[in-house]
């Protein structure tokens, strides 16, 4: 996020998009709602369904499933044919103005309308008040992101502040909601493949001879290439991947497609997990290392607005399980490796000598203060809840012109509805820990797809009933939540539930750029189970 949580307040409108904030995201929910109720900020919520949040909106627009980058686009559209851009933050902090304008030609109301089904009096009336309004920020998650198109789509998502100037102040900013509770910490750690900690590319020499360097390697052997994702390791395995070593991950419930994928999974010589439970994945292991559980082990998460926080042991682990970092130590020392880190405080004074924006981050100011924001460069510097205030990292902000591109997969006669797919409030991502809660599991013990009235009396199905669901890759069986909440033409099923998996469905396109799976858009059909009497 470049800004923060807490800051909702200091807003004057606020832009919810792919994300279902009081499901997944509760307790900001609450704060996103007292926002809204107690200090007047205005609200537009852009979702295919009638989440919680759309109760409380000014506005609700209710978008195509894959349609984003083209309403986002046809905001902008409007917004500059009627000169409420930012002048004068265009001029001074941005690139790209002549080939961006072009590109917004094509986003005329009435084709955003064609596309989004988004009426093009909505989509002014949205345009109006989100330009004008003051302080505008915008809130997205998975929902913008997991597409064929989803860099697009964030991309679109910083046009709109760069041309209304929504950077670098309180209130403001584009803020994605992250699905998990330390996966920005693990992105800031170099946890993907372009990338060491701090976001420093592996391309660059002078970045690779820095970690070379205290790692005691040579140059020549720190490998310039961009690695692999977890979605296109699954795609090369038995070919360029052997062997997997899987972390706190469940990608035999979490990877679409998953026919395929078990099929991909089956081809590797040898699997390693290491988690807390015996998830899907971890039945078809090779080895299974158990790993303590949150509360088990002491040391810092960076939650979605940067914030570094440490946090406390409170339990021994039970039987045989170890901190994450003492089972790698481990391995590490069984393979020869000297002079490993093996405790957190080694591994922290690690982190902070090679990753400059936690370079002022210490055990000793955590334990006193409600976290640090990076960049924090010195123990002397507060920490950075606004990012962007003077300039941005690479200096000026691209205006990116955006080209529309349609979602991989749509609704053809064999399968005419849209499958979008997403979390409960009950449940977490594929139920290894949630599943596992009687309370949470007793308020939602299965799966459920949810279907529109009136697709539901065409296809003389019922509240309640059991229905096939079929895609071109599976299917699966499930009740059916027959509801006015969801738009007409699209359905929606949790992922959560291995009994009716969602991504035997899903479709495994990936975006180009940063090889997100498109779990959002895929076609399907629905047909209710007859009994055979």
């Amino acid at each position: 996020m470049t800004n923060s949580m807490q800051e909702a307040d200091k807003s004057n409108v606020i832009l919810i998009t792919g994300t279902n904030t009081t499901w997944n995201h509760p307790v900001f929910g609450g704060m996103i709602k007292k926002a809204v109720k107690e200090k007047g900020v205005k609200l537009i919520v852009v979702d295919p369904r009638d989440i919680g949040l759309a109760k409380l909106a000014d506005i609700h627009m209710k978008q195509n499933p894959g349609s984003d980058n083209a309403w986002l686009m046809g905001l902008q559209h409007i917004i500059v044919k009627n000169d409420w851009h930012n002048k004068e933050f265009i001029k001074e902090r941005t690139e790209g103005w002549d080939d961006y304008v072009k590109s917004l030609e094509f986003y005329t109301p009435e084709k955003v309308e064609e596309i989004s089904g988004i009426s093009k009096e909505q989509l002014f009336e949205a345009a109006k008040l989100y330009a004008t309004a003051g302080r505008g920020a915008i809130f997205y998650a998975m929902g913008i992101t997991q597409h064929s198109h989803g860099v697009d789509n964030v991309m679109a998502c910083s046009n709109l502040q760069m041309i209304l100037g929504n950077y670098g102040v309180e209130g403001t900013g584009v803020n994605p909601l992250r699905g998990q509770n330390n996966v920005q910490g693990a992105c800031d750690m170099g946890g993907l493949p372009n990338v060491f900690s701090g976001y420093q590319p592996v391309a660059n020499e002078d970045a690779r001879k820095k970690f070379a360097d205290a790692w005691g390697c040579k140059l020549e052997d720190m490998d310039d290439k961009v690695g692999q994702t977890v979605t296109t390791m699954v795609q090369n395995a038995g070919a360029s991947i052997k062997g997997l070593y899987i972390v706190g991950e469940n990608p035999m419930m979490s990877d679409p497609n998953q026919t395929h994928a078990k099929h991909q999974m089956e081809k590797l010589d040898f699997i390693v997990v290491q988690d807390i439970f015996l998830t899907e994945t971890a039945q078809i292991a090779d080895v299974v290392l158990p790993a303590a559980a949150f509360a088990e082990k002491y040391g810092t998460i960076s939650n979605t607005e940067r914030r570094v926080q440490y946090t406390n042991k409170a339990l021994n682990p039970p039987g045989d399980a170890k901190h994450d970092h003492v089972i790698v130590a481990e391995i590490a020392k069984r393979m020869g490796c000297k002079d490993f880190p093996e405790t957190v405080e080694a591994l922290w004074a690690e982190i902070r000598k090679l990753t400059p924006s936690y370079a002022g981050i210490s055990h000793e100011r955590l334990q006193k203060l409600p976290g640090l924001r990076w960049p924090c460069p010195t123990e002397e510097h507060p920490g950075t809840p606004v990012l962007h205030g003077g300039k941005f990292s690479r200096g000026l902000g691209l205006l990116k012109a955006i080209e529309y591109k349609p979602s991989a997969e749509y609704p053809s006669k064999e399968y005419p509805l849209v499958l979008t797919t997403g979390r409960l409030l009950q449940h977490y991502h594929t139920g290894s820990m949630t599943r596992r809660s009687k309370v949470l599991e007793g308020i939602m013990p299965s799966g459920m797809i949810e279907i529109n009235v009136n697709d539901a009396a065409k296809l003389n199905i019922k509240d309640g009933e059991r229905v096939k669901v079929s895609s071109p890759r599976g299917s699966i069986e499930i009740t059916a939540l027959v509801t006015k909440k969801i738009k007409e033409g699209i359905v929606f099923i949790p992922f959560h539930f291995a009994e009716s998996a969602a991504n035997i469905l899903t479709n495994d396109a990936l975006d180009p750029v940063a090889k997100i799976p498109e779990y959002k858009v895929c076609s399907c059909k629905v047909e209710k189970i007859v009994k055979n009497l």
